[in-house]
């Protein structure tokens, strides 16, 4: 499979079977999406910055699958599963919902935490376990903090992490999140990005965790 980045949380999964797309986000934000076309859509909240359906059109339909409902999914031998919880940690009081979803292709697990904005309870940990890809917020105020997401890592223990919803040039939010760089730092690697990357299920790495670098 080969996994691109737009920036914030929207990211193309492509697959032998099946096209997946992350959260595509409005031009309010700054950044700018390509024209993109997917078999599934998934939508993590209601937010601008990730809910812009409009911008992504099906591959052998007019539109894509939409799936922004807590559940379970199968559409062209990919399984997804929508796992809810919250935009904040305050019960969603103050951001609302959010949906956590795990994708399951090429025997491959990813797992995509949207605006994740708590700490993983038992519940979350044993309905993530197994993830071999994480996609995970690290820019804070409006996800997890940077003590959080490495939380996250420990708990649930992927092969390969991929960062997400963090600053970039031209991004424009009413306020303004971290870069990617102090997540780098506190995991012990560089920021040297790639365009795109590819992987199989062997080449998973099966003792040192891998941090990945996508650029938008």
């Amino acid at each position: 499979m080969i996994i691109s980045w737009f920036g914030q949380s929207c990211f193309r999964i492509q697959g032998q079977d099946s096209v997946v797309v992350t959260d595509p986000f409005s031009k309010e934000i700054g950044l700018r999406l390509p024209k993109l076309t997917a078999d599934i859509l998934t939508i993590s909240h209601d937010h601008h910055d990730h809910n812009n359906i409009e911008a992504v059109k099906g591959i052998t339909t007019p539109e894509a699958f939409l799936i922004n409902q807590p559940g379970e999914y199968e559409v062209k031998n990919t399984f997804v599963y929508g796992i809810s919880s919250f935009h904040d940690n305050q019960q969603g009081q103050e951001r609302g919902k959010n949906i956590i979803y795990r994708f399951e292709m090429e025997n491959i697990t990813i797992t995509h935490l949207g605006d994740l904005g708590h700490s993983l309870e038992n519940g979350l940990i044993e309905a993530l376990e197994g993830t071999d890809i994480l996609l995970l917020p690290v820019g804070g105020i409006y996800t997890i903090n940077l003590k959080q997401a490495v939380e996250i890592v420990s708990q649930l223990e992927p092969r390969i992490v991929i960062p997400m919803h963090y600053n970039l040039p031209g991004l424009k939010l009413s306020s303004k999140i971290d870069g990617v760089e102090a997540f780098c730092k506190e995991m012990g690697v560089g920021v040297e990005a790639v365009d795109k990357f590819k992987v199989t299920k062997k080449d998973l790495p099966q003792e040192d965790l891998q941090v990945v670098i996508l650029k938008p």
